[in-house]
Order: structure tokens, then sequence, then C-alpha cells
């Protein structure tokens, strides 16, 4: 992957795979959708990379923290709508679910990296 930075982030590439999967499903909608869910299902999506990528910049782990606490809010937000989807019939949204399941547990490690990390300097 081109670039350095937060993109070299494997749970960032997850989360912004799964940015362009919410993109291509919200494109599926109804168009009475394309202002409503649709366009909530598309910020949340966005705010987890976009929150690890802030996240990535912060220096102190308690900051780093807490963007990827908004990141994981996010997250969560992200898979009600995608459920909300499933029940409404807007698509099955298997590759999106997948993502999101895939996001969720690298986010997880990663936080829980950046404590471990925090600790061990604490430590010294």
């Amino acid at each position: 992957m081109a670039g350095g930075g937060f993109e070299t982030l494997l749970v960032w590439q997850r989360a912004h795979e799964l940015v362009k999967a919410v993109y291509r499903l919200s494109s599926t909608f109804p168009k009475f959708e394309l202002y409503a869910l649709g366009n909530q299902m598309r910020r949340s999506s966005v705010s987890i990379a976009a929150n690890i990528a802030e996240a990535y910049t912060r220096h102190s782990p308690k900051d780093k923290l807490r963007f990827l606490n908004i990141s994981r809010g996010s997250l969560e937000e992200t898979r009600y709508f995608l459920r909300l989807c499933r029940d409404l019939g807007y698509g099955e949204g298997r590759d999106e679910n997948a993502l999101l399941e895939e996001s969720s547990k690298l986010l997880r490690l990663y936080e829980e990296s950046i404590r471990r990390r925090a600790g061990s300097q604490e430590a010294r």
C-alpha cells in the first residue's frame, strides 16, 4: 500500500474497506432512504476509519484511546444500521458484516496493544 502513517495500519485498512462496502450497499437503497438511513450509515462507517486515523496522530496513549473509543462507538452504530438494513430487506449485508466483525476484532487488538505499551512505559 502506497503512503504511510495511518494507512499502514491493518485496522484502518479494514475499516476503510468497510466504508467502501457500506457506500456500495447504501447506493442500492430506495431513493427515499438516500438522505435518511443511507446518509446515517455512511457517516457512521466513515467515522470508524477517520477516528482510527486521528488516533494514529496522537502522542499520548490516553488521547489515542479516546479517539479509538469514538471509533468503537461508530462501529457499533454501523452494526445497528446493517442490522436495520437486513430487517428492512435492503440487502443481505454479508460482506459488510464480515468486514465489520474483522474491524471490530482488529480495533480491540489495537486498543489492547496501546494499553499494554502504556503500562510498560509507566513501569519504567
